[in-house]
């Protein structure tokens, strides 16, 4: 990772001294339950790692809490609850969600009387007919494949303190589930996760990332990622090999394996190479904290934003 005159570059061991408490509220098996396919993440990893992240998120909570406070005082208006929103983006395949997951588990046992939510915005991609339609099918996943007119819209109505509905993607029929959405009802804490939070749609005078309170990239180089994306691929392919419901049916078959991995190299190289590089990455420095992970998928440093 390159130097940044902007960030505190914190090591491992250095980072896990600034939470001095022996306390993991969770046990192996709710971490399994949470993790992705094939991330890696141990109890050790949420001691040294995310706890003393959910510390440091608490006083930034309290100084958005002493913000509103004064703001309030200053218009002579009655203090409303503003929900603190953290984005957390990176790469396909990086361990975004897994992230996201665990970090609502965490605050969610942090603040028991806080209401905790995650969306992802998956769920804020085109469906397929209109990207068959629009001729975008082979670049989803890039700025034109998102309606982000329609995230900016959620998030500022989440912001605003009014019910919002996010659209709900299937991972299993790779395309948005018709009819069903995920309400997001004036919560205390919201998490956003998605290749594209912190980027600057088209045509829009505002960042998505303009409504967050906190946000996260999740880092690692490209060869390790590349390396955890055909491992999850595999994965997916061995779960869909029985379900003819599944879109990875037909390459899940043994005859088609072959193929299937094939298929799997080419689109890193021509659709996630190229958007991590042209659209991803660039976004990276926009973020509050960089958690750069190892070949292992351990965090090994963070690097904290100074100003």
């Amino acid at each position: 990772m390159e130097e940044s005159l902007n960030y505190f570059r914190i090591p491992r061991k250095k980072w896990r001294e600034y939470y001095e408490k022996n306390i993991v509220p969770l046990t192996e098996k709710e971490l399994e339950h949470i993790k992705s396919l094939n991330d890696r993440i141990s109890i050790k990893d949420v001691q040294e790692i995310y706890m003393p992240l959910v510390y440091y998120i608490e006083m930034q909570l309290n100084v958005q809490k002493y913000k509103q406070e004064q703001t309030a005082r200053f218009l002579g208006k009655p203090l409303q609850n503003i929900p603190f929103i953290i984005g957390i983006a990176g790469s396909v395949a990086v361990g975004k969600s897994t992230t996201a997951r665990l970090l609502k588990l965490l605050l969610k046992e942090a603040f028991p009387g806080k209401k905790v939510q995650l969306i992802t915005t998956d769920g804020f991609l085109y469906p397929n007919a209109y990207l068959k339609e629009h001729q975008l099918l082979n670049r989803k996943g890039f700025p034109e494949s998102y309606d982000m007119e329609k995230l900016i819209h959620f998030i500022d109505e989440v912001k605003s303190g009014k019910l919002a509905q996010a659209p709900v993607y299937s991972h299993q029929s790779y395309d948005i589930i018709p009819n069903r959405v995920d309400v997001v009802n004036n919560p205390d804490i919201l998490i956003v996760e998605g290749i594209n939070v912190l980027q600057l749609p088209s045509n829009q005078q505002i960042y998505v990332s303009d409504y967050f309170d906190f946000s996260i990239y999740v880092d690692a180089e490209e060869k390790d990622i590349r390396r955890w994306y055909l491992e999850r691929f595999e994965m997916l392919l061995n779960g869909a090999f029985n379900d003819p419901h599944n879109y990875y049916y037909s390459l899940a078959q043994k005859e088609n394996r072959e193929k299937a991995f094939q298929i799997a190299k080419n689109t890193w190289e021509t659709v996630n190479h190229v958007n991590l590089h042209e659209y991803i990455l660039p976004t990276k420095n926009r973020a509050d904290l960089i958690m750069a992970k190892g070949s292992n998928h351990l965090v090994n440093e963070l690097l904290l934003r100074k100003y």
